[in-house]
């Protein structure tokens, strides 16, 4: 009796210190963003690419994942002239990726650094993605795993969520729950519904980009919306697996698929519109507002309704 008790203890013992080192590593890999006056989350994911095609060693890069409305207030367009034709140009400014540093339960500084966004895709009229890239090269070594299976996870998974909840102040915060439905469509404006899983993670302004990982540490999907602190809306990594498909970008999730060169990376097209151009429906939006905390002082049209 006393053997079996002891062996339950170890592992009890070993249960709990395998959750701890994950949840260490979701910490490692989660950030804040900051985007003008809007800040959201995202996750690291660390490559090794070489700076140009010819190259015969490689550099340490590191991207970030997020939700395009977390930047969105980076982009700007103006027109130009080419062969005589008008044409338009999407630019961004660089978001700042915030790290913070914490030794024994208490926080000692933080990493902060400029990003360039390279990848875009409308929130409304897309998919809401957005990838980042970290200027400074060999920025942390913390990567992200994505699961890649395809598989809707399912219903009743216990599920784990870190980020920046309420922005900055909130960094790096821990929240658990469960994968509550899969396949949730809403009407976004393009054209078929889009396709979200719901989950129970409490969450609040902040969490828009962060991610949702299982048990074992695997991210699963990115916050996006909610209805509530327990009722929110991912981007589930089989769609983001679409995206990443038609873009011809399988290495950000998919370190085994080589990456091009550094210097291919920074000339590639940062937008492509995927969806039909509709605006989303207003109602959706406000049933289902995005997790982004933003700045009083630059209320969009639909949050001052």
């Amino acid at each position: 009796m006393k053997a079996l008790i002891f062996a339950v203890a170890i592992l009890l013992s070993q249960t709990v210190y395998a959750v701890q080192d994950v949840a260490q590593h979701l910490q490692d890999v989660s950030v804040t963003i900051k985007a003008g006056r809007s800040e959201g989350s995202g996750v690291l994911i660390t490559r090794d690419i070489k700076p140009e095609k010819d190259s015969k060693e490689t550099v340490k890069v590191n991207l970030v994942v997020t939700c395009a409305h977390v930047v969105d207030g980076l982009r700007s367009t103006r027109t130009v002239i080419e062969e005589g034709k008008p044409k338009t140009l999407v630019e961004f400014k660089d978001a700042q990726i915030v790290k913070e540093l914490v030794e024994k339960g208490r926080k000692v500084g933080e990493l902060k650094m400029d990003a360039k966004v390279i990848l875009y895709s409308d929130a409304e009229e897309g998919e809401d993605l957005a990838v980042l890239l970290v200027r400074k090269r060999g920025f942390v070594d913390a990567n992200t795993e994505f699961d890649l299976s395809r598989e809707p996870i399912k219903i009743g998974t216990q599920l784990f969520h870190v980020g920046s909840l309420l922005g900055q102040s909130g960094a790096n915060s821990m929240t658990t729950g469960i994968m509550s439905q899969v396949g949730r469509v809403l009407d976004l404006g393009s054209g078929g519904g889009t396709v979200f899983d719901q989950t129970t993670v409490t969450a609040f302004p902040g969490s828009s980009g962060g991610g949702v990982f299982k048990t074992d540490g695997k991210y699963i999907g990115m916050l996006v919306r909610g209805a509530g602190e327990t009722f929110n809306l991912t981007v589930p990594v089989r769609r983001m697996q679409d995206w990443v498909e038609k873009r011809e970008v399988e290495w950000i999730l998919d370190p085994s698929k080589e990456a091009p060169a550094l210097k291919e990376i920074h000339e590639m097209e940062v937008e492509s519109r995927s969806g039909n151009g509709l605006k989303s429906d207003d109602e959706t939006t406000k049933q289902y507002p995005y997790l982004i905390k933003r700045d009083k002082l630059i209320l969009n049209t639909r949050e001052q309704e």
